[in-house]
Formats: C-alpha cells, sequence, structure tokens
C-alpha cells in the first residue's frame, strides 16, 4: 500500500485556484478521505465518479419526496456526491492515473446528476403545492447549467486557439528578427535577445475550469481590462492568497445553490426554494457576463497584438538579404 501524506495530497492535488465552495468547504474533508483512499484501498478515480453519481441520484430521490427532513437528506447527499467527485480528480492526480475517458465519464455524470436532481426537486414540489412555477424553475436551472459549461468550453477552446496564434506570430516575429540582426552583422545583441525570447515563451497550461483568456494581468490579452479595472487585479491577489479565484458564483456554486441551500431553506422555510434558485442563477448570470466581457475586451486585444506582430514580421522580412538568383537565370540573362 502506499503512504500519502496530508500534505502529498494538498501539494499534488490542490488546483492553484479554485471556487470558494471547494477550497473552504469541500478540500479540508475531501484531502484527508484522499490520503485515506489512496494508502488503504484500491478504489480507481472512475469507481469514485460512478458513486458520485449513485449519491447524486439518491439525493434526487430524497428531493422528491419533498417533506423537510428528506430535503435536509438530499442536501445532504448532494454534498456528499459533490466531495466524491472532486475526490476522483484527486486521486487520478495523485496516483498519476487519470484517463481521457475519465475526464469525459466526470463531465457527463455531472450533467446526469444536476439534471436527475433539478427534476426530481422542482417536480417533488409542484407534486406537493400544485405551483407550476417549479417546473418553470426546474428548466430554468437545466438552461443556466447548460449554458455555464458550454460557455466555459467554448471560451477556452478560443482562448487556446488565440493563444497558439499569438505564440506562433511571436516566435516567427524573433526568429525573423535574428535572421536579420545576424545578416548585419548584430550577432552579440541577436544571442543576447535568443535568450530573453526564450525566458518570456514559457507558458504552463492551467486547468479548463480555472483560466479564461486574460487572467493573467500582464499578459497582452489581459490590457484592455486592466486599464478600465485596475483594482480588479488587487482584488483577485487577495482572493488566489487564499486559492480562491475571482469568478465567486461559477457552475458549482450555482449548483450548492440550488441542490444545497435551497433545500435547507425550504426546510426552514416553506416556499424559499424558488427565491434562492433564482437569487443564485441571477448571481451565476452576471458573473458570466463579466466573463464574457473580458472575453470580449480579450478578442480586441488580441486582434491589435497580432496586427502588430504580422507588422514586425513583414517589417523584419524586409531587413534580410534578397535571395540570390538561380544561376540558370543569370546565364540566361546574360546571354
Amino acid at each position: 500500500m502506499a503512504n500519502f501524506t496530508l500534505d502529498d495530497v494538498r501539494q499534488r492535488t490542490y488546483k492553484a485556484r479554485d471556487a470558494w465552495w471547494t477550497v473552504l468547504l469541500v478540500d479540508p474533508l475531501a484531502a484527508r478521505l484522499v490520503r485515506f483512499t489512496a494508502n488503504r484501498t484500491r478504489v480507481t478515480p472512475n469507481q469514485l465518479t460512478v458513486g458520485a453519481l449513485v449519491l447524486g441520484l439518491a439525493a434526487g430521490a430524497c428531493f422528491a419526496v419533498a417533506s423537510w427532513p428528506w430535503l435536509l437528506a438530499g442536501a445532504l447527499l448532494y454534498h456528499l456526491s459533490f466531495t466524491l467527485d472532486c475526490m476522483d480528480g484527486k486521486i487520478a492526480r495523485l496516483k498519476g492515473t487519470g484517463s481521457v475517458f475519465g475526464a469525459w465519464l466526470d463531465y457527463i455524470f455531472d450533467r446526469v446528476r444536476v439534471l436527475a436532481c433539478a427534476i426530481a426537486l422542482m417536480a417533488g414540489q409542484y407534486a406537493a403545492t400544485g405551483n407550476v412555477a417549479y417546473i418553470w424553475t426546474a428548466l430554468g436551472v437545466v438552461f443556466l447549467d447548460m449554458l455555464r459549461y458550454m460557455d466555459a468550453l467554448e471560451i477556452y477552446k478560443v482562448r487556446s486557439q488565440m493563444r497558439t496564434t499569438l505564440n506562433a506570430a511571436r516566435q516567427e516575429a524573433r526568429a525573423l528578427e535574428l535572421a536579420a540582426r545576424r545578416a548585419n552583422g548584430d550577432l552579440a545583441d541577436a544571442d543576447e535577445e535568443l535568450r530573453s525570447a526564450e525566458a518570456l515563451t514559457e507558458d504552463p497550461e492551467a486547468d479548463a475550469e480555472n483560466r479564461v483568456v486574460g487572467d493573467d494581468p500582464n499578459a497582452a490579452l489581459q490590457t484592455g481590462f486592466n486599464q478600465r479595472f485596475p483594482w480588479y487585479a488587487r482584488i483577485r491577489n487577495v482572493l488566489m492568497a487564499g486559492r480562491i479565484r475571482p469568478h465567486l458564483i461559477s457552475g458549482i456554486e450555482f449548483q450548492m445553490g440550488v441542490f444545497i441551500v435551497a433545500p435547507v431553506a425550504a426546510a426552514i422555510v416553506p416556499g424559499a426554494i424558488i427565491p434562492v434558485v433564482v437569487l443564485s442563477g441571477v448571481g451565476l448570470l452576471a458573473f458570466e457576463l463579466i466573463i464574457i466581457y473580458k472575453f470580449w475586451l480579450s478578442s480586441r486585444d488580441y486582434s491589435r497584438t497580432l496586427t502588430k506582430l504580422n507588422a514586425k514580421i513583414e517589417t523584419y522580412r524586409a531587413e534580410l538579404p534578397s535571395e540570390p538568383a538561380e544561376a540558370g537565370a543569370a546565364v540566361g540573362s546574360s546571354g
């Protein structure tokens, strides 16, 4: 059996930035469960993913009953389900047993859990009260969950494409600049520029859920946002000191608001589910609009930066010596 310590779990499995709900309310328990699971059992990440779905479906079954003890039980089971869902990724990172199939399974099961619990929670309340607003609320929850994850995946994909294009343009510009300097005899300056360029091109990747376009205030893609909101960097740095990402109401907090806070509130104050869900949805939309706004500004910065790089590329190409004419062409012209 392995002998991982709690520090091993924290150092190897904690994300640099995560949702505040995960950092404050899940990781302290999940880290200890991960250490026990990794050291004492042969449970795999995919088995934990399946277990998270089973607990999520059990939470849905409790929600469907609709009475206050079952709402509390459903909220507890949902929290445990999410804890297992966090553990599967931690076990995979700790043991190096992650897989593409496991990532796909985790994503699909998450969506199934949200769908099942949304239907069960709102159907139970509709059966108990006859209020059709619960049906519309269920549709709203499913729609917002779909919108959040589709938006996150699409922004990540486009960000990666933008980053790849800019890096390729930078490398081409640097290569042409060095070639032009060498051609003009500036070898010392060219070698120094090459060392600086190698340092600047380091660009470690981050998790899809943890980075969006322009999160780095020093990056070219963040220029527009930083100019408009200079105070953002200070707030972000304070949150990052505690591993909390600035996107304070993401898909995770939205789910917890709907499937933990709302049922608990309804167990105390009947009828509280819809107001809590609406409040969670408004918070999610507000932060998603901020992300979209940042992405829009980043796309403008991207276009400006790429235009400047292309102009540099053309300038450096013009500085290179012309290619010598082919021998055959020279002979033909002399005759």
